[in-house]
């Protein structure tokens, strides 16, 4: 007959094997938050450098050789809700040749009585067309702060890159829309962008 075990190795293996589990669900549960914490940046980051889901690139200067193609690049704008701010561009739209830099003033005034802030996103459409959509400078980059009933003009330099003429997703495609939606800023957030530009001019 086998002799019994120890009820008291049996205890101590039990908590061994207890300790052990509860120490890999800590590190299973740290690790994928730490991995939500990451995700937002490192996703932001892919679509800056390819242009997914619509997101425009940016460009210190403008490309020195032009391409052949001409495209129509219309402008939409809109406010969130609870922001009572008036936010349009000046032309609805422009015929742009890849490769030539074009400069578009919007104009944002805030209705109400009282000094707010605010900061826009953006994507274009088709998503496919992010890739080629190069920013020069963009209000988009920082926060916006207006006083009551404060008008400001805010200029956009941009250019589509001639690469998009050697893309067969492109082929087709004639017209490109640069969206805007204006959001309230939270209270004390630090939204600038370091080396980014987007002045406005105050009215």
């Amino acid at each position: 007959m086998a002799a019994s075990q120890n009820p008291a190795n049996i205890h101590s293996g039990r908590d061994r094997r207890r300790t052990w589990v509860a120490g890999s669900v800590v590190l299973v549960t740290a690790s994928m938050l730490g991995l939500s914490f990451a995700a937002v940046p490192l996703y932001r980051i892919f679509c800056a450098r390819t242009g997914f889901a619509g997101t425009t690139q940016l460009a210190k200067v403008a490309p020195m050789v032009k391409g052949k193609r001409t495209l129509i690049v219309r402008f939409d704008t809109n406010v969130a809700p609870g922001l009572a701010w008036r936010f349009v561009p000046e032309t609805p739209q422009v015929k742009l040749l890849t490769g030539q830099t074009a400069t578009v003033f919007f104009k944002v005034t805030n209705l109400s009585e009282n000094e707010t802030a605010a900061q826009a996103v953006y994507n274009v459409a088709p998503g496919q067309t992010g890739g080629y959509f190069d920013k020069i400078a963009c209000f988009c980059f920082k926060e916006q702060h207006l006083g009551p009933h404060e008008s400001m003009e805010m200029p956009v330099v941009f250019f589509l890159d001639p690469a998009l003429e050697h893309d067969e997703t492109m082929n087709g495609i004639e017209e490109v829309t640069l969206s805007y939606t204006f959001y309230p800023a939270p209270t004390g957030a630090p939204v600038a962008a370091a080396g980014e530009s987007g002045s406005g001019s105050r009215l």
